[in-house]
């Protein structure tokens, strides 16, 4: 099947990786939907879209609702009688040791990050798998692989997404539906803005001040050599392009080297080159 008739969702589109995808697959011919929970926030790519006269359309999809999934995929459906290809990328970092992080902070994280991709996977799969073809890119980073400090919760909803997307691609290859798991490491969006920190964990008395404070100085070091979400963007479209895609894309330098030394050094040495990364001295 050609491009220009095959037919592309994307969650979370207003900003980072979600926004530069939908574009970019745009630009490559596919007919793109571009979500998004508030739609307000789609000002900037329907201005781009309209001046590059790019075949994208943008809907309400809120990953947490079950209703505004199945609204926004049945419109998809209903116009076009197939979905090719679906990226769940809408997902938020939550920070701060877990001693600190409420039952409630936990399971919100994990409703976005976790549960909205399997939802929306649910509302997607039985079109993909009467039409005998689909690829599902499910947007983890090394996070997923390989945890660093004071994210304990976002590298578990990560963690998850791996090991259900590594279960689900051998049971849904039996109807030709591809699973592509992308692993970014640091990237320049709004992400790295956007990280929220456990509510407790900002308390000027927490015992885990002096680590916090550590750590978020790391994180703002990192920030200053990332990658840009459009080189993301271009590794999904190479792996949606290809008839036969690799199950793992690493994107970055940084991840790639911190997988390699993950795979190469016995776990104590790892843990010291991870707390030397962090400043973390005891």
């Amino acid at each position: 099947m050609s491009k220009a008739s095959q037919i592309a969702v994307v969650t979370g589109s207003s900003t980072g990786i979600g926004f530069e995808t939908s574009l970019a697959l745009a630009r490559n011919g596919f007919h793109t939907y571009a979500t998004m929970r508030n739609l307000d926030k789609s000002g900037k790519i329907m201005e781009i879209a309209s001046n590059e006269n790019l075949p994208l359309d943008v809907l309400r999809l809120d990953v947490t609702d079950d209703k505004s999934i199945k609204e926004a995929i049945g419109q998809v459906y209903d116009k076009n009688k197939r979905i090719d290809v679906l990226i769940n990328n809408a997902g938020y970092a939550l920070a701060g040791p877990l001693e600190e992080t409420s039952t409630e902070e936990i399971k919100t994280q994990f409703e976005t990050n976790f549960f909205g991709a399997i939802k929306t996977m649910q509302s997607v799969i039985p079109i993909m798998r009467n039409q005998k073809n689909g690829k599902i890119v499910n947007i983890t980073s090394m996070g997923g692989r390989i945890a660093i400090p004071l994210d304990p919760i976002y590298h578990g909803t990560k963690f998850a997404l791996e090991g259900l997307s590594e279960c689900i691609r051998y049971e849904l290859g039996l109807f030709n539906i591809k699973i592509i798991l992308i692993e970014p490491g640091a990237v320049g969006s709004n992400f790295w803005n956007n990280i929220k920190m456990a509510n407790k964990s900002e308390n000027s008395i927490s015992p885990y001040r002096n680590v916090v404070d550590t750590v978020s100085e790391t994180f703002s070091k990192m920030s200053e050599n990332v990658i840009s979400p459009s080189e993301v963007a271009n590794v999904i479209v190479e792996a949606v392009t290809t008839d036969t895609p690799e199950f793992r894309y690493v994107v970055g330098e940084d991840a790639k080297m911190i997988m390699e030394k993950n795979k190469t050094l016995p776990d104590r040495e790892f843990e010291n080159f991870i707390k030397e990364q962090f400043n973390l001295k005891y």
